[in-house]
């Protein structure tokens, strides 16, 4: 937890008790557990950073002590994904498309819901990053800090455009290639999942674990394939070996969706070639958290800068994933 001094927008006399009854004695989790329940109650408004005045009585005298307690990296991820899940529900029906590349779309949505997503990062961390899908040239002409927010802004534009209720909004938090917090938002389905790294992976508030089947031939997996898949795409000829080995495969259209799914138990295998950083940041964290199994498509350690991967719920399935993986693609 970090302290700092903000503006006062909480003066609670009751602060000692509240950390108490919350910690059983640990005030650090006590002010955390009290500002959650000040926000509860209306009395911080979302978005601001508390400050706490605390009243200590030693005999006759009161002290009166003054602290600020900064949001944590999920408060400010969660918040900024829906931010930006509001920003895009709100530009449907009035939407004008243009292309990045072949079948690449990017509409006013995308770049209105970035906008939003970084106001609200850099707005709490002004001395952090952000690197966005819709500008991620730009990023080469900015210095990068220790902290790199990355950011898609409407993971499913395609189906967004044509009228498909399944797209997100995608972040995470990076310090020197750690997944260190990710957040993936439906604002269709109101689902937010979330996760901190060492703490697990949740879905609006329920733990998430990833199912545990455990053949191939029982799965439901799902697919990447790039805009335009050639013959000779990774992704479709590994789609080509296990379409008839899992019960069913599905392709949906949103990279942070499969990942937020599959964390929840709903997918069990997904691969690959073909996403960018962005698509998959906050949803590996999710999958890793939530106790799948992540990796390349080697099989060796998953690396972020790269985004390829197989994914699967748990060791098992990864094992007869990449077996059929490594005949095919090598």
């Amino acid at each position: 937890m970090q302290l700092a001094s903000h503006p006062s927008v909480i003066d609670d006399t009751n602060f000692p008790n509240d950390v108490q009854s919350f910690s059983g004695g640990n005030s650090a989790a006590g002010i955390r557990a009290f500002v959650r329940l000040q926000h509860q109650r209306g009395i911080v408004q979302p978005g601001c950073t508390p400050r706490l005045i605390l009243y200590n009585r030693e005999g006759s005298s009161v002290y009166r002590t003054s602290i600020s307690v900064m949001p944590s990296y999920i408060e400010i991820c969660e918040k900024a994904v829906r931010v930006g899940g509001a920003t895009v529900q709100d530009w449907i029906g009035r939407i004008d498309v243009s292309k990045k590349g072949p079948a690449d779309l990017v509409t006013q949505a995308d770049l209105a819901s970035q906008e939003a997503i970084r106001q609200t990062v850099l707005g709490a961390f002004p001395e952090h990053s952000l690197l966005g899908e819709e500008d991620q040239h730009a990023e080469c002409s900015q210095p990068r800090s220790e902290y790199r927010w990355i950011a898609d802004p409407l993971d499913g534009t395609t189906n967004f455009v044509h009228g498909v209720p399944h797209y997100s909004v995608s972040l995470a938090l990076e310090r020197n290639g750690e997944l260190l917090a990710g957040a993936v938002f439906d604002p269709v389905r109101e689902e937010c999942f979330t996760a901190v790294v060492g703490e697990g992976a949740y879905l609006n508030g329920r733990r998430l674990r990833t199912s545990d089947v455990g053949e191939l031939s029982e799965s439901l997996a799902v697919v990447g394939l790039p805009p335009r898949p050639q013959p000779d795409s990774p992704d479709l000829r590994v789609f080509l070996e296990v379409v008839d080995r899992c019960q069913s495969v599905r392709r949906t259209g949103s990279a942070a969706l499969n990942l937020g799914y599959l964390a929840a138990g709903r997918l069990d295998v997904y691969w690959s070639f073909s996403t960018k950083i962005w698509d998959v940041a906050a949803g590996v964290l999710l999958v890793g958290e939530a106790g799948g199994t992540v990796t390349s498509p080697d099989g060796g350690p998953f690396i972020l800068e790269d985004a390829c991967f197989l994914i699967a719920a748990n060791d098992s399935l990864h094992a007869e994933l990449r077996q059929i993986v490594a005949r095919t693609v090598g």
